[in-house]
């Protein structure tokens, strides 16, 4: 395999892309930059503009490009010809049509889960963004901002830790970039993070601090309630001072969930666990008799309140629409 141009690597260019690419007269690869209403932004060793978004050929049915994806192009003005296979892929039902689903970002190396510490708190939100990323298989971070607004930020990075033994928690003051600085291991050359969160929590302030920049307008939060108005309305990658991309992601307080079967059974292990020594192999978990859920939850090493959120998602009222993709080790 030749060497990787470095300016492709730059991009975020790995050999899982690279061995995709066969010799092809006139096409080069070029990285989805952002996404909006009837033209990408792209960017490569040899070009960067607009194209459309659209591969040529395809099906109406097939994949269109979204934020992160690679793409062969060629021609003058240069056109999509195929979207190279996806390390990953997030993707949702699309607001107002269930039938649709819509594609929110590709080939993500991390992504920080955002939440805030005030009252719009919540470890039953964190965890379907945790459920998500497992079922990606993307490595997460859980980022707690705000920090300033508490006298007690342990007890919230506490309170996540409990989901899983191992998560990592972070805990930041967004506005500073001596506390935002130990993000930046995540960023380096050529890696690319995404910031998942509800609106208000504090992912614009995160972005300006590791660009070192006020280029993504930020929104106060309302003092009713805590949250905030959706700030990023433009899926896109920025580019980030120790030379990785951040996507900043449109808020989605609402993640709906769907046939996240692995990521839940992942993120709620303990109870799956349990639940292979009940009595019965279609235990409820209810009034069953020889129910190890039940008997778990009473003797204390399992919580009703996780309980409860395991089966809320188990039963799909959030119900999942992720591609999973190609999978990798946690």
């Amino acid at each position: 395999m030749s060497a990787i141009d470095p300016r492709l690597f730059d991009l975020g260019w790995d050999a899982h892309f690279a061995e995709q690419v066969s010799p092809e007269d006139g096409a080069f690869p070029v990285r989805v930059m952002s996404v909006h209403r009837g033209k990408i932004a792209v960017a490569g060793a040899l070009w960067e503009g607009f194209v459309l978004p659209y591969i040529q050929g395809a099906q109406p049915s097939d994949d269109h490009p979204t934020v992160g994806d690679w793409l062969m192009v060629a021609g003058n003005p240069p056109l999509a010809l195929r979207v190279l296979r996806r390390k990953n892929l997030f993707k949702r039902r699309a607001p107002g049509d269930p039938r649709r689903e819509q594609m929110i970002a590709a080939n993500v190396d991390t992504v920080f889960l955002v939440a805030s510490c005030n009252q719009d708190f919540s470890v039953a939100r964190i965890e379907r963004y945790l459920v998500l990323a497992r079922e990606v298989g993307v490595q997460a971070v859980v980022v707690l901002t705000k920090t300033d607004l508490t006298d007690d930020p342990g007890s919230f990075a506490t309170a996540v830790r409990a989901i899983e033994p191992g998560l990592v928690v972070e805990t930041v003051d967004g506005r500073d970039p001596a506390d935002v600085v130990r993000l930046a291991a995540y960023c380096g050359p050529g890696r690319t993070v995404a910031f998942l969160g509800s609106s208000g929590v504090g992912k614009s302030t995160l972005v300006n601090t590791l660009r070192g920049s006020d280029s993504i307008a930020t929104q106060a939060i309302r003092d009713s309630d805590g949250t905030g108005r959706h700030t990023t309305t433009v899926r896109q990658m920025h580019r980030l001072d120790h030379g990785g991309w951040l996507l900043d992601l449109p808020g989605m307080r609402e993640l709906q969930l769907s046939e996240a079967t692995a990521g839940i059974a992942e993120v709620f292990d303990d109870f799956e666990r349990a639940a292979q020594d009940c009595k019965f192999s279609n235990c409820t978990h209810g009034s069953e008799p020889g129910c190890a859920v039940r008997a778990a939850i009473a003797s204390g090493e399992l919580t009703s309140e996780r309980f409860a959120r395991w089966r809320t998602l188990e039963a799909g009222d959030s119900a999942p629409a992720i591609q999973p993709g190609r999978r990798r080790p946690r």
